[in-house]
């Protein structure tokens, strides 16, 4: 294995090459909203509230780059899909409200990929499944009871599937399949491709996107920045996994890293091998999972944990990651996919992702501050994130809508532990995840009692 570790944030950028930075805010200035974060929570916020009223003045600042952040290093899925605890929420809310939620969020599939035509970005985007594959009985056992699970919340028969370990191999011939859960209605996507077409697309509604601009710090009406002050009645944090880095926020969501490798082109050979025709989203049923894509060029990505959190909630450096976490990465595609033994790895990146105490997401104004926000979304961000804006949107003009109804509207969770709590907790987790799924590899017959456990560490 040949692994290349640089700055190039991604290989996305490295696909499409790294953007040209816009002009930093020019000094003092006002206006009615202003974002914190060029990422996407912050473009769709900005977008949809210039559509929807094109005399809103809204300022933009970011730090780097629009789509510095996990905008433009994520996996690519456009999944819609609902990843935390259903009854987190249903303890504030009703089962009614909570269904209403998850109905909301598959819809963002259709809505990203409705924008992008309206306004002209090519993304890459493709249709496709969403596979979780099973390579052991305990993975096997976790997969049923999800799909089981999403039947018992009123998931529609057309939108899930599970499928016998032939039926599965048939789609993609993963070494020692079990069987496989099947999401329907979700896509794949460049999402560096599709955050620099947004940017473009808000900037072109009329909305200045301040590059290179530090937010030192946000109070009620004010954003300090070591450019100059943004006063705005309206002030939306849209930092996501970097939030940790704004004084007073140290604990409130914290930063989970991820990290990706990508196979140089596969030969078509290899692909009459392995298959993997419907180009799905695929992901496996272990603790310490997995998530990869069939690329548009034919290569193929493989994300995970890795090292999974920094110490004092620090982030990466513009995207480097560490050997260990390549080397675990190569791990999990040998397993599944043994037959790429010989490509080469081209890439390797990381960035983080924000993580509430809960590990459940959110969106919400303060009324008496006028600071909203939205995110913590644990990974499920290029979605999502299209739902908070809209979200937010009808928070800012005081719209009562079905979606400011939603139960993560306005939902407050506890700070996370100082450290060492906080690196002890984390690193303990994955660390008995992964002592989980290696005997659950070796042959044991139920789930490992060690993953319950780290989930007890961290509230997972």
């Amino acid at each position: 294995m040949d692994a290349k570790v640089n700055g190039n944030i991604s290989f996305w950028y490295a696909d499409i090459g790294l953007p040209a930075y816009r002009p930093p805010l020019p000094g003092d200035i006002e206006a009615d909203v202003c974002i914190v974060g060029a990422g996407f929570t912050g473009l769709w916020t900005a977008y949809y509230l210039k559509k929807a009223d094109p005399s809103i003045r809204i300022a933009v600042v970011e730090k780097e780059f629009a789509g510095f952040g996990a905008s433009g290093r994520n996996g690519g899925w456009l999944s819609g899909g609902f990843g935390w605890s259903r009854e987190k929420y249903l303890k504030t809310s009703t089962r009614g409200a909570v269904i209403d939620m998850q109905r909301a969020m598959y819809g963002t599939v259709n809505e990203v990929i409705s924008v992008t035509e309206a306004e002209g970005i090519d993304a890459d985007i493709r249709r496709v499944d969403n596979i979780t594959v099973a390579t052991n009985k305990p993975q096997l056992d976790r997969a049923r009871a999800e799909y089981e699970e999403a039947k018992a919340w009123e998931m529609p028969a057309d939108r899930i599937a599970f499928l016998s370990a032939e039926e599965a191999r048939e789609r993609i011939n993963i070494h020692n399949v079990q069987g496989a859960y099947v999401l329907r209605g979700m896509a794949r996507v460049q999402p560096a491709k599709l955050v620099r077409g947004l940017s473009d697309t808000v900037e072109r509604l009329g909305v200045p996107i301040y590059e290179q601009t530090t937010v030192l710090g946000i109070e009620k009406g004010k954003v300090t920045t070591n450019r100059g002050t943004v006063r705005a009645p309206i002030i939306v944090r849209a930092t996501e996994g970097f939030t940790a880095g704004i004084p007073g926020n140290e604990r409130l969501w914290l930063p989970l890293n991820s990290a990706q490798i990508i196979t140089e082109p596969l030969p078509q050979s290899l692909w009459d091998e392995i298959g993997w025709n419907g180009y799905e989203l695929l992901g496996d049923a272990a603790h310490a999972y997995c998530y990869a894509q069939r690329t548009r060029e034919g290569r193929i990505t493989m994300g995970g944990r890795g090292v999974p959190y920094r110490y004092g909630s620090k982030t990466d450096v513009g995207g480097q990651t560490q050997q260990e976490t390549i080397d675990q990465l190569y791990k999990i595609l040998m397993r599944l996919l043994p037959q790429t033994r010989n490509l080469k790895i081209d890439h390797a990146w990381c960035g983080v992702l924000g993580v509430p105490r809960d590990w459940c997401t959110t969106a919400g104004l303060d009324e008496d501050s006028g600071i909203a926000w939205a995110g913590g979304y644990v990974g499920l961000g290029v979605s999502s994130s299209n739902l908070s804006g809209r979200t937010l949107r009808d928070l800012i003009l005081r719209r009562d809508t079905e979606l400011t109804r939603l139960p993560w509207v306005n939902r407050k969770v506890s700070k996370w532990e100082p450290e060492p709590l906080r690196w002890l907790g984390v690193h303990s987790m994955y660390q008995l995840y992964r002592i989980a799924d290696e005997r659950e590899e070796a042959g044991l017959q139920h789930t490992s009692k060690l993953a319950a456990f780290a989930d007890s560490l961290t509230g997972h």
